[in-house]
């Protein structure tokens, strides 16, 4: 219990809210005590003056009888311990007890000592020195006593009675004590009281404050705990379904998401094993493979065509003729995904090399009753390209758009010329922070390039933004909230140095400007502020617009769902079932891009499929 994250806060607070309440009960029950002490010192001031007054003048008429009966009667008031008068010399003139009429007090012991101790008597003395505290026994109750000078005054020294010279300032002192047993009292019951008050204070925040830690931070971290053991055991399914608005939800919220990306990440780690397996596989295919499938193919081949006049036996002998084709047409999709290469570029004309793609499908195109449309523009200047690569590309278009159709269909090819802005179109295929590292995530795909990973801190909160890599284009992946209301800055995920363009602000918005750079060709910018679609390539911009030649294959075809489009280019993926193997549009996907073109598709369920490939006329190598 005592390592529990809730147990130490709620300790910690009980200790700051005692320390907290117990000086302010220490400084209130100061506070309070000086208080009814002062009241009281007033009070028996006050007191002193009023006997003074009224015994005033029946001193000067010297009557001793009026005075001691005044003195009596104020004595026996309750709370009032002792009423004296002493002349110059300590002589107890009068007193409420009759028996120390007549004595003398020891000058060091009272409070004469106040005016004495200064050589001479002091004429004016403050009514704080004039106070003292004392206990007659050590086990009895607090007494307070003031003393009152008696001033000479001209009345005095001037009457008949009197044997004071005008020279003589002070002629005696009033003294006046007064029990403080009922104030102490009311002190320690004041006492208790705070002493309570700030017990039952601190046990009911303590209490408060362990209740609310329990719900927020407690039970969240409990249960997520719970989560990074489940996540330990490999079980990457695991969500927390707390939804709070808090920290705690927040931290549960990337906590999903971070588990929900290790599961991709474990996904495409596993493919790309599988993939690099293939790759060593297929060096071998061609030979242990290749060669038996075309002599079962020739020989099944051949045996079909000397059985026509045993019908069962002919559909046998089909089922192996397609399924070994099937197998050899495996075989070939494995070596051709295993094989890509730097392509071997030569001038050539575009629409020759469709024509070669044609021929080689045109046939089976026509069994089925699919038109083929052509749309092709015949002063298409040449272009440099790999032929053989690129005609592999429209023949496996051609053949999905053939699966796709089935029969009775059409299938429209079209080659044309434009010039484009590279704003929409250009392809970030490698970004740099200012220390060189790479930002580039290859896990983190957007329509099936590698989007740049930034690290981002907004409103007290961190996380990861994947930015999409083409030029012009905001699809960005947020694994943070943005609020646009607070400051977010950008940063690298390996050193943290700052990606924020100090001073710039983005032209559009007027929020902050983040940059990176891309080798050999500039400095990238854009704005921070979500939903804001300005970025800024000088070095691209200053090109101007490039000439492009554009393929397009459209068909009639079944579509592709709005959840597999994003997928389609990835290594294994296919929308086939058990016909296809998941690698004709990644090879085709290598090679436009190793040809620095671009290939978009747009689909609609059940109206068909459109392939936009966008080839450079001029490269950079």
């Amino acid at each position: 219990m005592f390592k529990k994250i809730g147990f130490k806060l709620i300790l910690a607070v009980g200790i700051t809210a005692l320390l907290t309440i117990g000086i302010f009960s220490y400084f209130n029950i100061q506070s309070h005590s000086s208080s009814l002490l002062a009241e009281v010192e007033r009070g028996a001031n006050q007191l002193s003056e009023t006997v003074k007054n009224g015994t005033r003048y029946d001193m000067l008429l010297n009557q001793r009888d009026r005075i001691l009966r005044n003195i009596n009667t104020i004595g026996q008031q309750p709370g009032i311990r002792d009423v004296r008068i002493l002349n110059k010399s300590g002589e107890i003139i009068y007193s409420s007890h009759r028996d120390d009429i007549g004595k003398m007090v020891d000058k060091k012991a009272e409070s004469c000592y106040a005016c004495h101790t200064a050589g001479k008597p002091l004429e004016r003395l403050p009514i704080k020195d004039r106070t003292r505290f004392f206990r007659i026994n050590p086990d009895s109750s607090r007494v307070m006593g003031i003393i009152s000078p008696i001033y000479n005054e001209q009345s005095c020294y001037e009457a008949d009675c009197h044997a004071h010279s005008k020279s003589q300032t002070v002629l005696g002192v009033l003294d006046v004590t007064m029990s403080l047993d009922e104030v102490d009292k009311q002190i320690k019951k004041g006492e208790m009281e705070i002493v309570i008050f700030a017990i039952s204070a601190v046990f009911a925040l303590s209490f408060i404050i362990g209740f609310f830690v329990r719900r927020w931070v407690d039970k969240p971290v409990k249960e997520l705990l719970n989560a990074t053991n489940q996540v330990s055991t490999g079980n990457l399914n695991y969500t927390i379904k707390d939804r709070r608005d808090d920290e705690m939800g927040s931290l549960a919220k990337s906590f999903n998401n971070m588990t929900k990306k290790l599961s991709e990440a474990r996904l495409q780690l596993f493919q790309s094993d599988k993939m690099a397996s293939l790759g060593r596989l297929a060096a071998g295919v061609a030979h242990e493979i290749n060669n038996p499938l075309t002599g079962v193919l020739t020989y099944s081949s051949f045996l079909l065509k000397r059985a026509g006049n045993n019908p069962e036996l002919q559909e046998d002998l089909k089922v192996i003729v397609r399924e070994t084709i099937r197998s050899r047409e495996i075989v070939k999709s494995l070596l051709d995904f295993a094989r890509q290469s730097v392509p071997k570029k030569n001038e050539a004309n575009i629409n020759e090399i469709i024509g070669h793609a044609i021929s080689v499908v045109e046939n089976q195109l026509s069994i089925d009753h699919i038109r083929l449309i052509r749309n092709l523009d015949s002063s298409l200047p040449a272009i440099t390209v790999d032929s053989n690569q690129i005609q592999q590309v429209i023949i496996n278009l051609l053949v999905n758009a053939h699966d796709a159709i089935g029969k009775d269909g059409s299938i429209t090819i079209t080659s044309s010329k434009l010039s484009l802005s590279p704003f929409g179109i250009t392809h970030i295929k490698k970004a740099i922070c200012p220390k060189r590292h790479d930002l580039t995530d290859n896990e983190v795909k957007i329509d099936g390039m590698s989007s740049i990973k930034i690290k981002a801190r907004c409103g007290g909160n961190e996380g990861f933004i994947n930015l999409d890599p083409v030029y012009g284009k905001s699809r960005h992946q947020y694994g943070i909230d943005i609020d646009i209301k607070k400051e977010i800055s950008f940063i690298c995920p390996q050193c943290n140095v700052s990606l924020i363009v100090e001073g710039k602000k983005c032209p559009k918005c007027e929020a902050p400007v983040y940059n990176f750079e891309i080798p050999s060709q500039g400095i990238f910018e854009g704005c921070t502020r979500k939903g804001c679609d300005w970025q800024k390539w000088d070095a691209v911009d200053a090109g101007g617009q490039k000439v492009y030649i554009e393929i397009r294959i459209a068909d009639t075809g079944i579509g592709i769902s709005k959840d597999d489009l994003s997928k389609i280019f990835e290594p294994f993926f296919s929308t086939k079932g058990q016909k296809g193997t998941g690698l004709g549009l990644a090879v085709i996907w290598g090679i436009v891009d190793n040809h620095n073109g671009t290939i978009n598709v747009y689909s609609e369920l059940n109206k068909g499929t459109t392939f936009i490939i966008r080839l450079p006329m001029q490269y950079s190598s």
